[in-house]
């Protein structure tokens, strides 16, 4: 007979993928076994299948959750009656604001897709996509002259994100400087460049 669902099932369900999460990010993908997931959760093998039928659909839960989220905040933003600077000044704020609560998962995004079967992998990778595309708009309409540029204004977002996405390796959300302040420093820096790079094109 089939177990029943518990009332609080998918709270215990996140409470697994934040556990697993942590395990993942300090010791990698196949580094950790369901028995330490299990035991870190305070539970069994058995009771932990019932909520996964294997570790790997944990990692992709870990992973699709936290683009997911990263896309829906993006596409708010991008919904938003505001300039476009505004809106790559507001991205990464909440963006910072995302990684902050979300650092173990970042790093299993960044350092664990390829122990994804390739259909999942796939899935990862589209929504990375998506968030690229619309990050790509926005870039678009700072810089018209570049729209015939594609491969050049993909490596403008890449750097964006790159900015944000590897600061879990260093930052310190406790530290000095705020998670807002960075946010801010990085949409600076890249808006900033962006407009030096436009008055270089109209010069040349």
């Amino acid at each position: 007979m089939a177990r029943t669902q518990a009332l609080d099932y998918d709270k215990r369900r996140l409470a697994i993928m934040e556990t697993a999460a942590s395990l993942y990010a300090s010791h990698g993908f196949l580094g950790t076994s369901v028995a330490q997931i299990a035991e870190a959760c305070k539970t069994s093998k058995s009771l932990l299948y019932h909520y996964y039928p294997s570790k790997e659909d944990i990692l992709f839960d870990v992973m699709d959750s936290h683009v997911l989220s990263l896309i829906e905040a993006t596409r708010e933003i991008e919904a938003l009656d505001a300039t476009a600077s505004e809106k790559v000044r507001r991205l990464a704020d909440a963006l910072m604001g995302i990684y902050v609560g979300a650092q173990a998962h970042q790093k299993v995004l960044l350092n664990e897709l390829t122990n994804l079967a390739e259909d999942r992998r796939t899935t990862i990778i589209s929504h990375q996509r998506e968030l690229l595309t619309l990050v790509d708009g926005l870039v678009l309409v700072l810089r018209p002259d570049m729209a015939k540029a594609k491969a050049e204004r993909r490596a403008l977002v890449m750097l964006f994100f790159g900015m944000i996405n590897w600061a879990h390796t260093w930052y310190d959300a406790d530290g000095p400087v705020k998670p807002a302040a960075f946010a801010k420093m990085a949409s600076d820096l890249f808006l900033g460049g962006l407009e030096a790079g436009a008055g270089s094109a109209e010069a040349g």
